[in-house]
C-alpha cells in the first residue's frame, strides 16, 4: 500500500495528537545516575496473590536501593475478567503490608504522580495515538477476520511448529486501501495487528537479570495491538506504558519469558529503548514429597487477605518475604538486627532461579521473633484493631480495661529474652484466655512429680499464705517456704541428687499453683499473672482447684 497515512486517517479519524506530544508530556525522569524505575502492574481480576506481594516487594526494593521510583499501575484492559472491587482489593492488600508507592493508583478513583493515568482503561487515546503512528509507517494493519476464520486457521496449523496469525495465514496483511475502505464502509469490525518484521529462522538474545543470558526464536506472529473496541491488548499497552512512564526495570514472573521476543520487537518498531528484564520463578509449596506452585484454588495462604484475617503483622510478612527474596538476607539480618528493611541491599541477581519455597512454619517462626520485639503498647494497638474486625469477644475484653490488657500482653515481654508465644493476633484469644473469667477454662492435669494428693496439700497451705501485695522476691520466698513442711525441697539440684527423699521440688509446687490459676503447666511469669488476676479471682481459682483434687484423691 503506497499511502499508509490515508489508511491511518481512515482508521483513526479522531486521533489528532502525535507520539511526540506524549513524549513531551511524559519527559525523562530527573533521577540520580543509576536510579531504577519499576512497577507492580496487576490486573483487577481477583484477590491479591501472595506471589503478587512477593513481586511488588521485589520491584519496590529494586527502586529503594537505587533512589528510584516505584509505582502501581492497574492493567484492566481485559474487562471480561475484571471483578467488582478488584482494584480496591489490590490496593488494600498492598497497603496492609506496607507496600507504599511513590506514584500510581491510591484507590479506585485517586492516584498520585506525573506519569498517569495509571489505570490502563483511562489511557485509550494514548494507545490509539501510537497505533495510528505504526499504521502510518506501514507497521500495523486492520484485520477483518472473524472468530470462525481464526478457528479455521488454527485447525490448519494443528501439525505445524509455529501457530498463529502469520505468513500465508495472515489473510488481511496485504489488503489494498480500497479493500480495507470497502470493508469498513460495509460495517465490518476490525482489529489492528502488528506487521511483524520477524523471520521464522531469526533469533533474539537478551540478558535476564535473574536467569542470565537467554536466546529465543524471533516473533513472527502478527499479534493484535488493538481489539475491535479500540482497547489495546496487554502486550501493546504495557510497551507504551513502560516507555512513557520511563520504566527501567520490569520484574515479573517467568511465565512471561515466552513473550520477551514479542515485547522486544514491539519496543523496536515503536522506536523505544527496551527495558531491562528480571523474570523470577513462581512461589512453590511442598506437597506429598514434591513441589508445586502456590495455588489460588488449593491454598488459603495464597491470598494476601488470609494474612490480614489471621492477624499477621505487616512487619512479620515483610520480614518473611525478604528471607525468600534474597539468599543473603538472613546473614544480613543477623548482622543488622534492628535495621529497617529498606536498608537491605537487595539484589535481583540473588533471587532464586528455580523458585522460592513457601514455608508456613518458617513464617510463624519469623513472626514470633518480630512480635517478641514489639512494645506491649504496639501489640495491644495492632491486635485491638484486628480484634475489632475479626474477633469481637477479644475486643470486648480489651475494652473492659485497656491498661490491664496492655499489662497482660507485657508479661515477659520487654526483657533480654522475651517469650515467643504469639505468631499472629489470632493466637492471642487463647494465649490470654485464663486472664479473664469469661474465657478461663479450668484444667487440672499435672506433670512432673505433682500428684493430686501433693496438689491438695500445696493449695491448702498456699491459700492461707498468698499475698498480692508481695514483691516478686517475697512472693517466691513464700512458695519456697511451703516446700519443707510438705516434704519437698526448695532446691531442684538437691532433688535430682536424691529424688527418693522428697515428694517433689519447688518447681512442682509452682506448677501446682500455676495449673490452679491458669489451667496450664506452661505460662509466662506466674508472679505477674497472679498480680493481674486479682485477689478475688486468685482465691476463687485456688479453692476450686483444691476442691477438685480432694475429690480426686
Amino acid at each position: 500500500m503506497s499511502d499508509f497515512k490515508d489508511l491511518a486517517e481512515l482508521l483513526f479519524p479522531n486521533i489528532t495528537k502525535s507520539p511526540d506530544y506524549y513524549e513531551e508530556l511524559y519527559p525523562q525522569r530527573d533521577l540520580p545516575e543509576g536510579a531504577r524505575v519499576s512497577r507492580f502492574s496487576p490486573s483487577p481480576t481477583g484477590y491479591l496473590h501472595f506471589g503478587g506481594l512477593y513481586a511488588a516487594t521485589a520491584a519496590k526494593q529494586n527502586c529503594v536501593v537505587t533512589g528510584g521510583k516505584f509505582y502501581l499501575r492497574i492493567e484492566d484492559t481485559d474487562k471480561k475478567r475484571e471483578i467488582d472491587g478488584g482494584i480496591d482489593a489490590i490496593v488494600d492488600g498492598l497497603d496492609a503490608f506496607g507496600i507504599t508507592r511513590d506514584e500510581g493508583v491510591i484507590d479506585q478513583d485517586n492516584e498520585i504522580g506525573e506519569y498517569g493515568p495509571y489505570i490502563q482503561s483511562k489511557r485509550a487515546e494514548i494507545y490509539q495515538t501510537f497505533a495510528k503512528s505504526l499504521t502510518e509507517q506501514g507497521l500495523a494493519y486492520p484485520c477483518f477476520c472473524s472468530e470462525e476464520d481464526l478457528e479455521q486457521m488454527r485447525a490448519k496449523q494443528e501439525n505445524e511448529d509455529i501457530k498463529g496469525y502469520w505468513g500465508k495465514y495472515a489473510k488481511c496483511r496485504d489488503l489494498s486501501f480500497d479493500e480495507i475502505k470497502a470493508n469498513i464502509e460495509a460495517g465490518k469490525t476490525w482489529t489492528l495487528r502488528l506487521k511483524s518484521p520477524g523471520s521464522a529462522d531469526g533469533k533474539i538474545k537478551f540478558e535476564d537479570l535473574i536467569k542470565g543470558k537467554i536466546e529465543m526464536a524471533e516473533n513472527v506472529i502478527d499479534i493484535v495491538l488493538l481489539k475491535a473496541n479500540g482497547i489495546p491488548t496487554y502486550h501493546f499497552a504495557h510497551a507504551v506504558d513502560d516507555h512513557l512512564m520511563r520504566t527501567t526495570h520490569v520484574i515479573r514472573g517467568d511465565e512471561w519469558i515466552a513473550s520477551v521476543p514479542l515485547h522486544l520487537q514491539l519496543f523496536k518498531v515503536l522506536g523505544f529503548k527496551p527495558m531491562k528484564y528480571a523474570h523470577f520463578a513462581p512461589i512453590l509449596k511442598e506437597d506429598n514429597g514434591g513441589k508445586r506452585k502456590l495455588s489460588k484454588r488449593k491454598d488459603p495462604e495464597a491470598a494476601v487477605s488470609y494474612y490480614v484475617e489471621q492477624g499477621f503483622p505487616k512487619e512479620s510478612v515483610s520480614e518473611y518475604i525478604f528471607t525468600i527474596l534474597n539468599s543473603n538476607f538472613e546473614d544480613w539480618r543477623r548482622a543488622n538486627k534492628d535495621a529497617d528493611l529498606a536498608s537491605f541491599p537487595f539484589n535481583l541477581k540473588k533471587m532464586s532461579v528455580s523458585g522460592a519455597l513457601f514455608d508456613m512454619v518458617k513464617l510463624l517462626d519469623v513472626s514470633k521473633n518480630v512480635i517478641s520485639t514489639m512494645k506491649a503498647e504496639k501489640v495491644f494497638a495492632l491486635s485491638y484493631e484486628w480484634a475489632k474486625a475479626y474477633h469481637p469477644q477479644l475486643a470486648s475484653l480489651y475494652e473492659k480495661d485497656t491498661e490491664r490488657a496492655t499489662a497482660i500482653l507485657n508479661i515477659d515481654r520487654e526483657n533480654k529474652k522475651p517469650r515467643k508465644d504469639i505468631a499472629k493476633w489470632s493466637d492471642i484469644p487463647d494465649y490470654i484466655s485464663y486472664m479473664y473469667d469469661e474465657t478461663f477454662t479450668p484444667c487440672y492435669e499435672l506433670n512432673g512429680n505433682a500428684t493430686p494428693q501433693l496438689a491438695a496439700d500445696v493449695l491448702e497451705k498456699y491459700i492461707d499464705t498468698v499475698n498480692l501485695d508481695d514483691d516478686k522476691d517475697t512472693w517466691f520466698a513464700r512458695i519456697k517456704d511451703l516446700c519443707e513442711p510438705l516434704g519437698c525441697t526448695a532446691n531442684v539440684k538437691e532433688f535430682k541428687q536424691n529424688p527418693e527423699a522428697f515428694r517433689g521440688h519447688v518447681g512442682d509446687v509452682s506448677t501446682i499453683i500455676r495449673v490452679a490459676l491458669t489451667g496450664r503447666t506452661n505460662t509466662p511469669d506466674l508472679y505477674s499473672i497472679t498480680a493481674l488476676l486479682g485477689e478475688e479471682t486468685v482465691k476463687a481459682r485456688l479453692n476450686a482447684a483444691l476442691k477438685h483434687y480432694k475429690e480426686e484423691i
